[in-house]
């Protein structure tokens, strides 16, 4: 049996097949490689209209990524699944707190979700500049409350939970915000999509490099 067995192979005809399943759809240059690795990650077109970015998120999650600024993950998913040599290559950290013992405590005791109480964490932390936002609703409602009694301003909110209770709803309510937006309309999203965003950016950075 036939078949290709070479990991670059593969990948560089995956996306050849993609270029060519997108037949005349246009993107802007620098977002054409987010929005092909995106659908390289899950197969799925739809992306293509899902993917919106708002109030030059693109060019200033960019910056933050040359300046060596932190991301917080709302999973760890996203911390596993980002290319982790670029990441050392730029100085950046991804930094993650749904799982840390006193968050998990907090959480339990004021009863609302450990996403919420993580994200909480991450605001004490001037360090981090990108939020990435992959699995909890909450999560992005509570960074959403503080950019707008401001007391956080992101440098970029990457939001896309996935899901039926709040997720789409949460994404829309971005748009209460100026801050810089990747977001990912609909149910849809998921920390193989945040992941994905953030591969291709980082990809891109190594380029500008």
């Amino acid at each position: 049996m036939a078949y290709i067995n070479n990991p670059q192979e593969i990948e560089e005809r995956s996306f050849e097949i993609i270029t060519q399943e997108l037949g005349g759809k246009v993107f802007p240059e620098a977002i054409a490689p987010m929005i092909k690795r995106i659908i390289h990650t899950t197969a799925d077109f739809e992306y293509a209209d899902l993917l919106e970015i708002l109030n030059n998120g693109y060019e200033s999650g960019m910056e933050a990524l040359k300046q060596g600024k932190k991301i917080y993950a709302d999973t760890r998913m996203i911390q596993v699944a980002v290319n982790k040599k670029a990441l050392a290559d730029h100085g950046i950290k991804i930094v993650n707190y749904v799982h840390d013992p006193d968050v998990a405590i907090e959480a339990k005791e004021r009863g609302v979700t450990r996403s919420t109480v993580g994200m909480e964490k991450a605001f004490k932390d001037d360090s981090i500049g990108i939020f990435a936002i992959g699995n909890a609703p909450t999560a992005l409602y509570t960074l959403i409350e503080k950019v707008k009694a401001g007391e956080v301003k992101p440098d970029l909110i990457i939001g896309a939970p996935i899901g039926f209770v709040g997720a789409a709803e949460s994404k829309v309510a971005l748009d209460q915000i100026d801050s810089p937006i990747i977001r990912i309309n609909g149910r849809k999203g998921g920390s193989p999509v945040v992941a994905a965003i953030l591969n291709a950016m980082l990809y891109q950075l190594g380029r500008e490099w």
